[in-house]
């Protein structure tokens, strides 16, 4: 993203907007300025403003005269007066950056939306997550904090080692270089991004080994780690992983119990 020198009048506006901190006002210049590594492309500030087309000649001009007397002539703050911001030509790495912040943005490498795959509340129609799986997401970053590639490769080499199996379909899997135990794409580690959400399961007999490894990894990056677990309750709606958490010092808190009232996986051939 980057802002017209030519256009701003230095309202402020899109500073308030911009959910990573990243848009500033240069007193040097008097025009607000994006800082390009920690703007994230999340095009908050473009899609969020409404661009009006004012003068900006003639909105200077007035903010100074009412500066001489101590009035202020400031836009409503939501509105960009002078249409000042303006989208970049992303290219390669820069565009993984828009990727994983802008709601909107498709992901090319899986053709979906968002930072993972479906939520496991249509499990009963994928089967993606049988009994005796653990189904984890580790959410990397926040608006405001943020997440370098490099941090998210921490984590990921992480996991590999400890032999668990990276889902397919999410984007970053899609990341990873083949054969790689958890390595990304070397061109994406110096970018930035609002936050990712790494997917994988594991042998619920490994699940302790799993937590306690992202507990200490947790420590070692600079950014938010947030942990989601899903398993496939039994035919009274229990999950023996939930005591076996609670023993083991991870208080799980059950967020969302999903039933299936979809399609069988597989549906009873019926008798002659």
């Amino acid at each position: 993203m980057q802002i017209d020198p030519k256009k701003c009048v230095a309202c402020g506006n899109c500073v308030a907007v911009c959910p990573m901190g990243a848009i500033y006002i240069d007193r040097g210049t008097n025009r607000a300025v994006v800082n390009t590594t920690e703007c994230v492309e999340c095009y908050n500030c473009f899609r969020g403003m409404s661009m009006e087309h004012l003068n900006p000649v003639v909105v200077r001009s007035i903010r100074r005269l009412l500066g001489l007397v101590r009035l202020r002539f400031d836009p409503e703050p939501d509105v960009c007066p002078t249409s000042a911001i303006t989208p970049d030509e992303l290219v390669w790495p820069r565009t993984v950056r828009r990727a994983f912040s802008d709601v909107t943005a498709t992901h090319e490498s899986t053709g979906i939306h968002g930072r993972g795959t479906e939520e496991v509340k249509t499990n009963d129609v994928t089967n993606r997550l049988g009994l005796g799986a653990v189904g984890l997401t580790v959410e990397l970053g926040r608006p405001g904090v943020g997440v370098w590639f490099r941090d998210v490769e921490h984590v990921t080499k992480s996991l590999a080692t400890a032999g668990v199996s990276f889902e397919s379909k999410n984007p970053v899997t899609a990341m990873m270089v083949e054969g790689g135990q958890g390595r990304l794409n070397p061109e994406i580690l110096d970018e930035k991004v609002m936050s990712v959400i790494v997917e994988f399961t594991t042998p619920e007999a490994d699940i302790l080994r799993v937590l306690e490894l992202l507990k200490r990894v947790a420590t070692e990056i600079p950014t938010i780690m947030a942990l989601g677990i899903s398993v496939r309750c039994d035919e009274t709606g229990h999950a023996d992983i939930e005591q076996v958490l609670a023993d083991n010092g991870f208080a799980p808190l059950r967020a969302k119990t999903n039933l299936g009232l979809g399609r069988a996986e597989s549906a009873p051939v019926p008798s002659a």
